[in-house]
C-alpha cells in the first residue's frame, strides 16, 4: 500500500504550554534601567540642579530649601541659612545610584523570598552591582568644586554598606554622621525630616534631590488618596519649588507613586471609548 498524499501525525498531542506571564515589574525596569528616555530625564535633572546651585552660590539667599518645623505645604517656611556653608542633600537609592543588582534579582529570582532578608543582604554586599544615575557623578563633582558640601540622606539601615555603595558608584566620600545619614540615625523610621533638620542646623541646604516626595518633606507621607497626593505636589506654594531647590528623579519601579486603580487615576469627566464600545 502506498501512503502518498497522507499526513500522519506522530508524537505528543497535548496542548501547547501557555506563554510565560510577563512580570508586572518589567515595564518600569525597562524604562528606568534600560531606556534612553530615563537616561535623558536623569541628566536633565542633574543639569538643572547644578545650574540652580551655582546661582545660589553666586547669589546667596536668606533661607534654605528645607521646610522648618511647624511649616505646612500651604504655608511653607524654611530653615534659615544665616552663617552656614552651602550643602546639597540627596537620597541614595534611585537618586544618586541605581540598584541594578538588586532589581535584576528581584525580577528574575524566586518569588517566594521575603523582601527584608534580601534587602539586608543587598545592603551588606560589596556594591559592585550598582551604577551612578546618569549625570550624577559629574554633577556631584561640580557641586563639590563650587564649594557645596554633598550630603546623603538614605533610608538604608547599614551605614557601612551605604558608604560602600556610594564609593562603588564613584560618588564618595560619604562619612557617617557628617555627610551620610541613615534610617537608624533617628527614631522616626522612614521619615527623614529629623535628619534633614539636623543637617540644616549646620548647613545652608540650597538643593535637595530624590525619587520619592518623602525625600523633600515628611508632610508628603501622611495618608492621602491618589488625587490628594497629586494635589499636594501641585499646590501653588509647593509647585514653585520643583526645579528651584527641589529636584525629582524618575522611578517607575517602586514607591508610593505606584498606587491607584483606573478609577483613581482617570477623572470621571476625562474618560473615553470609541463610539459603541464600553
Amino acid at each position: 500500500m502506498t501512503l502518498s498524499g497522507c499526513v500522519v501525525a506522530v508524537g505528543n498531542n497535548s496542548p501547547a504550554p501557555s506563554p510565560p506571564t510577563t512580570n508586572p515589574k518589567l515595564a518600569g525596569m525597562q524604562y528606568l534601567y534600560g531606556s534612553a528616555e530615563a537616561d535623558a530625564i536623569s541628566r536633565q535633572a542633574w543639569n538643572a540642579l547644578v545650574t540652580y546651585a551655582a546661582d545660589r552660590v553666586r547669589r546667596p539667599q536668606p533661607d534654605s530649601v528645607v521646610l522648618a518645623q511647624g511649616a505646612t505645604l500651604n504655608d511653607p517656611r524654611f530653615v534659615s541659612c544665616a552663617g552656614k556653608r552651602p550643602a546639597a542633600v540627596f537620597d541614595v537609592d534611585e537618586t544618586v545610584l541605581l540598584n541594578l543588582g538588586f532589581e535584576q534579582d528581584d525580577l528574575t529570582g524566586r518569588a517566594d523570598r521575603a523582601f527584608p532578608g534580601r534587602w539586608s543582604a543587598w545592603e551588606q554586599s560589596d556594591g559592585h552591582a550598582v551604577l551612578p544615575t546618569p549625570g550624577a557623578a559629574a554633577a556631584i563633582a561640580d557641586l563639590r568644586t563650587m564649594g557645596v558640601t554633598v550630603i546623603f540622606n538614605t533610608n538604608r539601615d547599614d551605614a557601612a554598606g551605604a558608604t560602600r555603595a556610594i564609593d562603588a558608584a564613584g560618588l564618595g566620600p560619604a562619612v557617617h554622621g557628617d555627610t551620610l545619614f541613615v534610617r537608624t540615625d533617628t527614631p522616626t523610621g522612614d521619615n527623614k525630616d529629623a535628619r534633614r533638620w539636623r543637617i540644616a542646623d549646620r548647613y545652608c541646604v540650597i538643593a535637595m534631590g530624590g525619587d520619592q516626595l518623602g525625600d523633600f518633606s515628611d508632610l508628603f507621607n501622611t495618608p492621602a488618596s491618589v488625587a490628594e497626593r497629586r494635589a499636594r505636589a501641585d499646590g501653588p506654594r509647593v509647585a514653585a519649588l520643583w526645579g528651584r531647590g527641589w529636584f525629582v528623579f524618575p522611578n517607575p519601579v517602586y514607591g508610593k507613586a505606584l498606587k491607584g486603580t483606573p478609577d483613581d487615576i482617570f477623572p470621571a469627566d476625562r474618560r473615553w471609548h470609541p463610539t459603541g464600545e464600553q
